[in-house]
């Protein structure tokens, strides 16, 4: 007897509208686009905003680190407003507050300023980093959820690539971040401001995509859930509507509450797995290459130019390492992606922090390597970004998608994600710090110290979710 919690999952390619779901799941991933372009166009603008404010170290990492708390917030936010008000009317908000902050970012003429349109920037990628990936999980059949989660990371790595070509293209037009660019207005405004233009195509593509039926299912609205499963698995309509109704067990809404074990005080296990996956996927130091890429480079002896242009290189190896995922995660799964990539991660980083540590320095006291060390240098570089982007990148959010059950979901991502959003303030704040302290080779060591310990908590408790359907979970 097959059981209600666990309906027959029809063929993925008899009953769903593959295009339909795929449309609809690459608009809501142009909010992964936008927390990818929100988070790397500071990338390249750093040097440009330290002198423009006078900041100091300490100052300078605020800058760059001071959208990472609004994006817990909204994180924190999203998930449960989003379980009140449905996720496509947070997702247009999203849109508004993007384009608010890329305006913003680009007229501050202080710190104070630009952190304060940072931190509203911070709200719109947190908000994202929620939405999208519970989203696309909600409505993508279980025989390819996987890839259609991916589409988030894909999103994200395309938005970084976008701005570090933006930046690189406008730099070098211009002849510098701090140059005149069009309107005789500095280029790193202008950097800025381009993400006007997808903040404008993600606000209108939302308009024409459904709710998250599974959402409507839980607001006791099984009559227009029945209109969007017909379009996504027809002729499974109603066992689909039969199965969250189980799963959600009629009682009342989501809350906060549940994620606590019922009688007690303590967090359901799987909460804690969830918020030391996306801990892990910061640690490892991954964004540091994307928000410091152009004076990480500068103080390993290259010039702006060339930064600029390494970091394009890491965006595009990023984007191919992706499509990897892509290919993989439903054909071999989540788990041993993930070992890859820890094991991978570690060999890279534990590389670069020989080299930074075997280094001479320049008589500016600046790191000087030879030819051979600075292409070494480039090519573990570049593999750690293969190793993170073919694992911890995109499999990390398909996780945070699938991983939770239909009634804590909204609530438990957006725990997960804000525990990752400051993680990542975390390690974006210290890097300034620790470069001018311990150096390159130090604060390398640090997150090849954490790859190595991701490797035994993915062994000892990250379970596969490959082919089971969200009413499993």
């Amino acid at each position: 007897m097959t059981s209600p919690l666990t309906p027959p999952q029809p063929p993925a390619q008899e009953n769903t509208s593959v295009l339909y779901v795929f449309f609809i799941s690459a608009v809501a991933a142009i909010g992964g686009f936008l927390f990818g372009f929100d988070s790397g166009v500071i990338n390249g603008t750093v040097s440009a905003l330290s002198n423009a404010f006078n900041a100091d170290d300490i100052g300078t990492g605020f800058n760059v680190a001071s959208v990472l708390l609004g994006c817990a917030v909204g994180a924190l936010a999203a998930g449960p407003i989003a379980d009140r008000a449905g996720r496509k009317p947070i997702m247009i908000i999203t849109a508004l507050i993007f384009a608010i902050s890329a305006y913003g970012s680009g007229i501050a003429d202080s710190s104070a300023e630009f952190i304060f349109y940072r931190l509203i920037g911070g709200l719109g990628i947190g908000a994202a980093s929620v939405l999208a990936p519970a989203y696309i999980a909600e409505v993508a059949p279980a025989a390819i959820r996987g890839r259609l989660a991916t589409l988030q990371q894909l999103a994200i790595v395309l938005g970084l690539f976008a701005a570090f070509l933006s930046n690189y293209v406008i730099a070098s037009v211009s002849g510098g971040a701090e140059a005149q660019f069009l309107l005789e207005i500095a280029a790193w405004r202008w950097m800025f401001w381009v993400e006007l233009i997808p903040a404008t195509l993600f606000f209108v593509g939302v308009l024409f995509i459904p709710e998250s039926p599974r959402y409507l299912v839980a607001q006791c609205k099984p009559h227009l859930a029945e209109a969007i499963f017909k379009r996504i698995t027809k002729g499974t309509e109603a066992i689909q509507i039969k199965a969250v109704q189980d799963s959600l067990k009629g009682e009342k809404k989501p809350s906060l509450s549940d994620l606590f074990i019922d009688g007690s005080k303590k967090i359901h296990p799987i909460i804690w797995v969830g918020i030391t996956l996306s801990v892990f996927q910061q640690f490892v130091g991954i964004n540091v290459v994307f928000y410091y890429g152009a004076q990480l480079w500068q103080a390993a002896g290259f010039d702006e130019s060339q930064s600029l242009f390494i970091n394009v290189l890491a965006g595009t190896t990023n984007i191919i390492s992706t499509f990897i995922a892509i290919a993989l995660v439903d054909k071999i799964g989540r788990k041993p992606l993930l070992l890859f990539g820890s094991i991978g991660m570690f060999v890279s980083l534990g590389s670069l922090t020989y080299i930074f540590g075997t280094a001479g320095l320049d008589e500016a006291g600046q790191l000087a390597l030879t030819d051979s060390m600075g292409t070494l240098a480039l090519v573990m570089a570049n593999f750690f970004v293969v190793c993170f982007g073919a694992s911890w990148g995109p499999v990390v959010w398909v996780l945070l998608g699938e991983m939770f059950n239909n009634r804590i979901r909204g609530a438990a991502l957006a725990v997960a994600a804000s525990a990752q959003w400051i993680a990542n303030f975390t390690i974006t704040m210290t890097f300034p710090i620790l470069l001018g302290s311990i150096g390159l080779s130090g604060a390398y060591g640090l997150y090849a110290l954490s790859a190595l310990i991701s490797v035994f908590f993915v062994v000892k408790y990250v379970k596969e979710t490959r082919g089971a359907s969200l009413e499993q979970m």
